[in-house]
């Protein structure tokens, strides 16, 4: 039952979402904060693009512009230093990474608002107001203002502000249309094993109801890290148990994940986000067969993925895992974590192949993308036929971007609209830092 104060919040935040709908998009000249919840109808963000990008080198780089933009949001609002984690130097890449997808998209507008509105759904988790975005629109004016001093001009901060208010509109929209949906699940650990030095597999209960697909992932916060979150694939297909698997790889950085591997143990807690990701099956199994490429971690989702598959044999695809380290030689012997329960799933499957890239060779943007030629089918207009679904450990820095692996499939005849993959979108701009590979592991 909820309390009278937690009922209060949710009626204001609630009255929030409805008059931000209400209004629209500032015209030019309007104070700081005046945006709409609806996306604006007749919005070109070509022109913007052309002079945001221009003016970059007046504010450049963009993380001292960020760290200076923090320093005037609490300042002014101390209160909202606790909705972000003690250690701000995720945050501020995370946040650049954000900004540069954004001015690399802006002429994109409907590609955009679907992106940013998914990105305000996000943000619940973390207790964001619409009345936060305003202390942060203008926290972000003024460190422009000191940083460009003299050379900063009415028209470019009016395009700064075009393209800060396309996005935050679509992400006011975007958590309003979810009001329904938890912010967030509490969830307890019921198993916590190292499987390896650093690499850890955790089963969760959630404590209420947790809808999901398998190949989805979801952020995970650790107690000791508040409002610090790190995306994970979930590596189990929904079970009437309703326990939920992550596979973790520390870190080294005193992240989450190391913390999820070091420092969380059975009848421990965590926070879960809802889930997403490209990565899931459609309804209806496709009667075309089936590609999963996978190292290290990225494991994971393939896990989830097979279970799916197995439980709706009612199609004969033919299912073929290319399987790859995530690391080099030396931690070969480690990587495949799990291979006593993939030769367990593998027995009596006669309908699912098996390919182990080479340890010392599997680099899948070099050497290893010949291993797909023992995966892809030789005969002329078969790979069109093709599903695939790719997941490369982010932590692998042989594995190169997950674009590679695609393009070799393109290459080979396989449909790009039949290759699925989180390596752009919203995991790019709402799970990595700028300077993380976008690949198809998430954990971080």
């Amino acid at each position: 039952m909820n309390t009278p104060s937690e009922d209060y919040h949710a009626l204001l935040a609630r009255h929030e979402a409805m008059r931000l709908r209400r209004r629209i998009l500032a015209p030019s000249g309007s104070s700081a904060g005046e945006w709409s919840a609806e996306a604006p109808q007749a919005y070109d963000g070509t022109a913007d693009q052309l002079l945001i990008s221009d003016s970059l080198p007046l504010v450049d780089p963009l993380e001292e512009l960020i760290a200076e933009l923090y320093r005037n949001l609490f300042e002014r609002h101390p209160y909202l230093r606790s909705l972000f984690p003690e250690s701000m130097a995720f945050q501020q890449a995370h946040l650049a990474g954000i900004f540069r997808y954004l001015i690399g998209n802006l002429h994109r507008t409907e590609e955009m608002i679907g992106v940013f509105g998914q990105l305000g759904r996000d943000h619940r988790k973390l207790g964001v107001r619409p009345a936060h975005f305003e202390a942060f629109e203008a926290a972000l004016i003024e460190a422009m203002r000191m940083r460009a001093g003299i050379r900063w001009t009415h028209a470019l901060e009016q395009a700064w502000l075009r393209m800060l208010r396309l996005a935050v509109s679509a992400m006011v929209r975007g958590a309003d249309e979810a009001i329904a949906e938890p912010p967030s699940w509490e969830a307890t650990v019921t198993s916590h094993e190292l499987r390896a030095p650093g690499l850890a597999v955790l089963r969760v209960r959630p404590h209420q109801p947790y809808a999901f697909e398998a190949g989805q992932y979801a952020s995970l916060e650790s107690p000791l890290l508040e409002q610090a979150w790190r995306p994970y694939y979930l590596a189990r297909a929904p079970h009437p148990d309703g326990e939920l698997e992550f596979h973790v790889r520390a870190q080294g950085a005193d992240g989450v994940s190391d913390a999820l591997v070091h420092g969380t143990r059975e009848g421990g807690t965590v926070r879960l986000s809802a889930p997403r990701g490209a990565l899931a099956l459609p309804d209806h199994l496709p009667s075309a067969d089936i590609l999963l490429i996978a190292s290290g971690t990225g494991w994971a989702p393939m896990k989830a993925l097979l279970q799916r598959i197995d439980a709706d044999r009612s199609r004969a695809q033919q299912v073929r895992l290319l399987l790859g380290p995530a690391g080099p030689e030396e931690r070969a012997a480690e990587e495949m974590y799990d291979a006593a329960y993939l030769e367990a799933f593998r027995r009596g499957r006669p309908w699912l192949t098996v390919i182990a890239a080479d340890a010392t060779s599997a680099r899948f943007a070099g050497p290893g993308l010949r291993a797909l030629n023992g995966i892809l089918p030789p005969q002329p207009g078969a790979a069109a036929r093709q599903h695939a679904y790719l997941a490369l450990a982010a932590e692998t820095p042989s594995a190169g971007p997950v674009q590679a692996v695609a393009a070799r499939l393109v290459a080979a005849g396989v449909p790009a609209e039949q290759i699925h993959h989180d390596a752009t979108g919203m995991v790019a701009v709402t799970e990595m830092s700028a300077s993380t590979t976008r690949t198809g592991l998430l954990s971080a």
